[in-house]
């Protein structure tokens, strides 16, 4: 199943410098890790923002809550949650067509 799913993140300003530095370490390799076992395959920042939109490929809505909730910065996130169909007119929904029937369009 895949999911669009937005994260905004707001560190307290008053978190302890020692604290945030360790907290962003863990989160990046937390992130890292999920990336290399393919369960987060796309990872974008929004510009001007301290935000992300990311593609999440997982088994079920459970799994995708534990892996969010297991992110050390998550509980500073606010996160947005869009499930994932393809698309009828997706070039990968079509089905594979011959050469003749392609030169033709």
């Amino acid at each position: 199943m895949l999911f669009h799913v937005r994260m905004d993140v707001a560190i307290p300003y008053d978190l302890d410098q020692v604290e945030r530095g360790r907290l962003l370490a863990e989160e990046k390799t937390r992130a890292l890790q999920l990336q290399r076992a393919g369960t987060w395959p796309h990872l974008w920042r929004i510009v001007g923002r301290y935000a992300n939109v990311s593609i999440f490929d997982v088994a079920s809505n459970d799994e995708l809550h534990q892996l969010l909730s297991s992110l050390p910065l998550y509980p500073y996130m606010s996160i947005d949650v869009t499930p994932l169909a393809q698309h009828p007119s997706d070039l990968a929904a079509q089905p594979e067509q011959g050469q003749s029937d392609q030169s033709s369009s």
